[in-house]
């Protein structure tokens, strides 16, 4: 196949360039064949290699003490007490949700449960991220997905509790869904999905392989227009019972050391797990016989087995000899499970159908081959000047509170969050509805806090300053329960980077979040980078780098929640506050203006101000903390009364 006879359209399915296309023959000194560039188009597509973003990335800080694995495997994990480590990640299924909002959202919850699952620790919380455009034009996408992330969760009886709900105009043809999972395991039981060991078996466990999902990571990595319906067979589908059978299953395999390892199918599906899989081990390879994969439909190709995307799946290397007893184990669970192949070491991906070699790839050039993009940012025009003076003077700030309070970013998200069960497993002690979720440790006092948190209009303001901002927002929610702020995973949505202002917002965002988490001391362990969040005829999205942050209490009896406690106690601002309006929810809604700069922001002063909330929550000083945040402070004071019951008086306001 050479370029000759590659139409663009054919190498627009599968998100490569005639570039691409040229470097892939030059390295194999062939042409590939179909099966051969449907694989690299997937491993090489922007959703997999990263190959506009992994040079700017290589600047965040991913150490510190307490880190047992940072980026580069399903999920991070950082250790969180005596024998205790926290896995977590998020990421994006932003362009499914676009085309179909139920599955779309359903199987984001999915994969990033199963991320979690590979490295060994059982799922404890889901949390999320949405953004869409204004209701009610935005109801199709809204009501899907809140209904796909219920429906995945609580069937599947992980506590969704916590996440974040914001609307804007630039969301409209582009919603953002982001869904995050926090797991436990012993440290000693931690796994990474290394396929370790020549000759060890190669098992495919879970779901019969369809054709759903097909092309699904190179529809990800390119922008949404007129043609982008046509991909809904793009969007996998998700079974949410199956999933939990697997969930128990991969629980049961530590009790075995006959398993290696374990990697979930996600996007780009067999291709991807296998060739990550071999890629982490320097010089191992793989050979699979596609004739072997269980499936669910008839007259499947090659080329749909290796691309196939179906859901609740996953990749077990398995110590030669040792098959039946990971075999009993699915058994079990009422799950398909078979050896598809064996692990070399001679450095490639082998894939045969039966007899006949289909295709035979480097593992370097599929995990590492793909050309990184050397971009170029300019910075846009400024955004409008914000002058205070020429603001009507506040004519009633109780009617104002109301509108704001009432406003659908800072509205009560309980309608939301009641279809979501953030109870289940008994381990939720404080739930959504405040600044970060808590959950405990069963049979210790150890306590886990976890958030998302991002302003997009500040980072379409000031991108690096509103990535800051996000970092510190994190801190102060999980700092507001108690709980000391540990580590972070992060999911950067922007637009088209092709576009010079795009590159610079993606250089900025990432530049603030490396300089925030250095600031205070929390390193980005995991994380997702989505771009091409774009649509032909509407504007780009905000930049919107959602962080995901945990955090540790060491007595979960000592916990602080939001509201008001009891009459007459002492209602403190601890920290300084300006007439810092650029950006705000009182702009957009009082005066209908996003202009200005965000709020600046001391990031010596955050930490000191974190540290001296814990201090006082540690002696027993504190009945309740909540941060200030959208709608300053007004909102916030009002938020304690209604989560508490109580009123407040404020004389000095």
């Amino acid at each position: 196949m050479s370029l000759d006879t590659v139409d663009s359209r054919r190498l627009r399915e599968v998100a490569l360039t005639p570039e691409e296309y040229r470097a892939i023959v030059e390295k194999l000194k062939r042409p590939p064949n179909a099966v051969e560039l449907g694989m690299l188009g997937v491993l090489w597509s922007e959703h997999c290699s990263y190959k506009s973003s992994k040079a700017l990335l290589r600047r965040l800080p991913s150490t510190g003490d307490a880190v047992l694995q940072g980026p580069g495997e399903n999920a991070g994990a950082v250790e969180i007490g005596p024998g205790w480590a926290a896995v977590f990640k998020i990421e994006s299924h932003n362009h499914p949700s676009a085309i179909e909002p139920y599955q779309g959202a359903a199987t984001g919850v999915g994969g990033i449960i199963r991320d979690v699952i590979a490295m060994g620790a059982r799922p404890i919380a889901l949390l999320d991220s949405l953004r869409f455009g204004p209701l009610p034009a935005s109801r199709h996408h809204f009501e899907g997905v809140v209904a796909g992330i219920g429906g995945y969760g609580n069937c599947i009886g992980i506590p969704t509790v916590g996440g974040e709900l914001y609307f804007d105009e630039c969301y409209a043809q582009n919603p953002l869904v982001n869904a995050m999972c926090v797991g436990l395991v012993r440290v000693d039981r931690l796994m990474r999905a290394r396929a370790e060991g020549t000759g060890n078996s190669l098992m495919l466990v879970g779901a019969d392989t369809g054709r759903d999902g097909i092309h699904g990571a190179s529809f990800a990595s390119l922008e949404l227009d007129e043609s982008s319906s046509e991909r809904r067979p793009a969007v996998q589908v998700g079974n949410p019972f199956l999933e939990k059978c697997l969930l128990e299953a991969c629980m049961d395999l530590a009790h075995t050391d006959a398993v290696v390892a374990v990697q979930d199918l996600g996007a780009a599906g067999l291709t991807s797990s296998v060739a990550e899989c071999a890629g982490r081990v320097p010089g191992a390879g793989a050979r699979i016989d596609i004739s072997l994969v269980p499936r669910r439909e008839r007259g499947m190709t090659p080329y749909d087995v290796m691309l196939s995307e179906s859901q609740e799946r996953m990749l077990v290397v398995v110590q030669r000899g040792r098959e039946s007893e990971v075999e009993r184990i699915f058994q079990t669970w009422d799950l398909t499970s078979a050896v598809i192949g064996d692990v070399t070491d001679d450095g490639h991906l082998t894939v045969f159908d039966q007899t006949d070699m289909v295709a035979r790839l480097p593992i370097d050039l599929l995990t590492e081959g793909a050309p990184l993009r050397r971009l170029t940012g300019t910075s846009p025009a400024p955004p409008p000047s914000l002058h205070l003076d020429s603001l009507p003077p506040l004519a009633d700030a109780g009617q104002s509170l109301l509108r704001l309070l009432a406003s659908p970013n800072l509205c009560s998200r309980r309608p939301i969050f009641r279809r979501y069960d953030h109870m289940v497993g008994d381990s939720t002690v404080v739930p959504p509805g405040g600044d970060a979720a808590l959950l405990r440790i069963k049979g210790t006092k150890l306590g886990v806090a976890m958030t998302t948190d991002c302003n997009a209009r500040y980072c379409h303001l000031d991108p690096n300053l509103g990535a800051q901002h996000a970092v510190a927002e994190a801190a102060r929610n999980i700092v507001a329960t108690g709980a000391r702020p540990v580590a972070v995973t992060d999911c950067l949505n922007l637009a088209n980077p092709d576009r010079p202002e795009v590159y610079w917002q993606l250089e900025e965002t990432i530049a603030g979040l490396a300089h925030a988490c250095r600031a205070l001391e929390v390193p980005i362990v995991s994380g997702n980078v989505s771009l091409y969040n774009d649509s032909e005829g509407s504007s780009p999205i905000h930049p919107t780098p959602v962080v995901g942050m945990i955090g540790v209490i060491e007595d979960y009896g000592h916990r602080l929640e939001a509201g008001l406690k009891n009459e007459g106690d002492f209602v403190l601002l601890v920290g300084s506050s300006h007439n810092d309006l650029g950006g705000s929810e009182y702009l957009k809604v009082e005066h209908g203006t996003v202009a200005g700069r965000p709020p600046a922001l001391d990031l010596a002063r955050e930490g000191a101000v974190n540290r001296l909330i814990l201090a006082a929550a540690r002696s027993g000083l504190l009945r309740s903390a909540h941060d200030c945040a959208d709608g300053g402070m007004l909102v916030a004071l009002a938020e304690c009364c209604l989560l508490g019951g109580l009123g407040v008086r404020c004389p000095a306001l």
